[in-house]
């Protein structure tokens, strides 16, 4: 097949590039760069040092023996998008170009702003491409399982059958989004859907839990690790306490700690990707997948680092500090996911397992963490 993966030098673009690649699938990638540069901007950067896109690419070509191709630009200039989806035509676009992040949408109007312009243009722009010069290509869209909330009820895969004063429906189901940046995938999945109800494109819309590892069997040279990121705003629960453990800080379950969310490793998020990449929806199907592998409260993963870090020698120590988001701390949380393991799916790395794998690869950038772990604790009030 041939991919086009939007957003190819993020944590999880970069990743699935390698990966497809790897599994004889034609890949080439276009970015902007703009993740590294908001990192930089918030005075973090990754505890993993990712080489440039040039060394990348040569690095990968001579451990590999493959080549990926790429393009430098900005999904929200229609001439660059629709002329890169012409001259490609590919059978499938990985849409991961977006601002990935809640806490940065949540810094000031202006980082809202761009995260709503950023995502939602550059999704649209892609549709209308794909409408206009590639019909057949099918969109593999990054979601959220953020977009969904905490209700007080089961979440379904996408849709759900409703009754309501006597008549039935099947509807997409609601959507509680709990930040600017989820709002915006809000926003993406209703054009989707939209955009393959009127023009008959094929989409699958992947709700992602959150995502936690250093490295996949691909990355067999240090020149191709991906990003890590460990920061108040960039870095992810699981991901931020292990770096956390590493250099000695508390670990930092926000409020209570009892927030229980989504999660899988990077190496089965790979897996799922490329199952729906390898099996796409029919012409004009728009579908949802919910990829996670299990739930934790945050709580339960802080209490799991610890006993990972103790057992390798670490004196690994939890403290509470107050949660500076607005959400529910005590809630009812039970996601369906049956798709893909439909699909084939099978989570092969359990979290145990990955978590010493993530400490023996810190124990290396160790340095690099001291030297932002200003950057570690909790400033962006969400209230604000």
């Amino acid at each position: 097949m041939k991919v086009l993966i939007a957003g190819m030098d993020g944590y999880l673009g970069w990743t699935l590039s390698m990966h497809l690649t790897n599994r004889g699938h034609t890949v080439v990638g276009v970015d902007n760069f703009s993740r590294r540069k908001n990192v930089e901007e918030v005075g973090s950067w990754s505890a993993t040092p990712i080489q440039p896109m040039d060394e990348r690419l040569m690095a990968f070509k001579e451990v590999h023996g493959k080549e990926i191709g790429f393009h430098e630009g900005d999904l929200r200039e229609y001439p660059f998008v629709k002329e890169i989806v012409r001259k490609h035509n590919p059978d499938t676009i990985v849409h991961l170009g977006e601002q990935p992040c809640a806490p940065y949408s949540m810094i000031d109007v202006e980082h809202a702003v761009f995260t709503q312009n950023n995502n939602i243009i550059g999704t649209l722009n892609l549709l209308f491409a794909m409408h206009e010069t590639s019909p057949h290509t099918h969109m593999l869209k990054l979601g959220t399982m953020g977009e969904y909330g905490t209700p007080n009820i089961n979440i379904p895969e996408g849709f759900f059958e409703i009754e309501y004063e006597g008549r039935k429906d099947e509807l997409p189901f609601p959507r509680q989004a709990g930040s600017w940046y989820h709002q915006s995938k809000v926003h993406d999945s209703h054009n989707i859907m939209f955009a393959c109800k009127i023009w008959g494109l094929r989409s699958t819309d992947i709700m992602q839990g959150v995502v936690y590892g250093t490295r996949t069997d691909d990355m067999t040279d240090d020149r191709l690790l991906t990003r890590f990121d460990f920061d108040e705003v960039w870095g992810t629960a699981l991901n931020r306490f292990c770096a956390q453990a590493i250099i000695g800080h508390p670990l930092t379950p926000y409020g209570r700690g009892s927030q229980t969310r989504a999660f899988i490793a990077l190496r089965d998020s790979m897996q799922c990707l490329t199952l729906a990449t390898e099996n796409p929806p029919e012409k004009g199907e728009y579908r949802v997948f919910n990829q996670f592998d299990e739930t934790y409260s945050v709580n339960e993963l802080a209490k799991k680092v610890q006993k990972i870090g103790k057992k390798l020698g670490y004196d690994v120590q939890i403290k509470n500090p107050e949660n500076p988001r607005v959400e529910a701390e005590e809630h009812y949380y039970n996601p369906h996911h049956e798709k893909l393991y439909k699909l084939g799916f099978k989570p092969i790395h359990p979290l145990d397992e990955e978590l010493e794998r993530m400490f023996k690869d810190l124990e290396g950038f160790k340095e690099r963490i001291i030297a932002k772990k200003e950057r570690i604790m909790p400033t962006i009030d969400w209230r604000k």
